[in-house]
């Protein structure tokens, strides 16, 4: 064996094999996740469209709904005035046997508060509907999955109000929201997209938010050739490790089934596509604020150019 140990004279090959092989499984991990990600990514794509036709569906008798009210309310109308011709008449038919079967139906129905209750409840039930119809509207638009949107003037206010009707459930239970709107003029952009970017950062602020009720905060403003929105919270913040990456498609640091790592990447592509910048300002334990700073007008055609950048306080 010329004197030597045959488990020595392997060790170098087993070594590097031992590397090669962890190297293999890390990836084999990366791979998979990745996978999974994908899935779901292709799944929230499929629950969009699947969206999409179940809003217009909803759509359809939501408006007749609507139409009847108008009709029904106009109908109670000639149905009260007719009541009213009538209870002049009553004292004509006093001391009539016709006359305290009346009063006496009178207090059975208990008229007066009917009257009075009648026109409340169509009020609420038409507010109601007012609601869900506009719910709806929103839930088309950010479910739109079709690529022939136009350019157009918009305001973004409007835009963030659609938004928080949408994301509502998400975020009543666990942050209070304050405005602090500022005066910005419409802005030339693809609306819904926008839109997006903004359900996106208000999602991942009440996310970041966990224990008591917290706050997120919205500001706007404008100079001469910009517009700028503010969404901010006090949660969790991001480490300063992964400030960097977060940006990154499917980074996340949530749990596998809880973020696909794609909202951030997504909203980083939208504004890039609009000739803006993403400004990501957090603190670990203290929260995170993100403003999305857009052109008042964009070039004659829009390319993927456009800085997005990240900093630390």
């Amino acid at each position: 064996m010329n004197g030597q140990d045959p488990i020595q004279v392997g060790a170098p090959e087993a070594q590097a094999l031992l590397h090669s092989k962890q190297a293999l499984k890390q990836l084999n991990e990366r791979l998979s996740e990745a996978q999974e990600k994908l899935v779901q990514a292709e799944k929230l794509a499929s629950i969009g469209q699947l969206a999409a036709g179940v809003a217009h569906e909803i759509n359809n008798p939501i408006g007749y709904i609507f139409s009847n009210f108008g009709t029904l309310e106009r109908y109670l109308a000639d149905l009260f005035e007719m009541l009213a011709a009538y209870e002049a008449a009553e004292p004509l038919l006093a001391g009539t046997e016709v006359g305290a079967a009346l009063a006496a139906l009178r207090t059975k129905v208990e008229l007066d508060y009917l009257k009075e209750d009648i026109p409340t409840l169509m009020a609420e039930s038409k507010e109601g509907i007012s609601r869900v119809r506009k719910i709806v509207q929103d839930l088309k638009d950010f479910s739109r999955v079709d690529n022939h949107q136009e350019w157009a003037l918009a305001d973004l206010h409007q835009g963030l109000e659609s938004t928080l009707n949408i994301v509502n459930n998400e975020i009543k239970y666990k942050a209070r929201v304050v405005k602090n709107y500022g005066e910005i003029p419409e802005i030339l952009c693809l609306p819904s997209e926008l839109n997006q970017v903004f359900m996106n950062l208000l999602v991942n602020a009440s996310h970041a938010i966990s224990g008591e009720r917290g706050c997120i905060t919205i500001t706007s403003g404008s100079d001469e050739t910009q517009v700028w929105v503010e969404i901010a919270d006090n949660g969790s913040g991001i480490s300063p490790e992964n400030l960097h990456k977060i940006f990154d498609p499917f980074f996340t640091t949530k749990p596998i089934g809880q973020g696909t790592g794609l909202g951030l990447s997504l909203s980083y592509g939208i504004v890039k596509k609009h000739h803006g910048q993403i400004l990501v300002d957090s603190q670990l334990g203290a929260g995170t604020r993100f403003r999305v700073i857009l052109p008042i007008e964009q070039p004659d055609v829009p390319d993927e150019e456009g800085p997005v950048q990240a900093q630390a306080r």
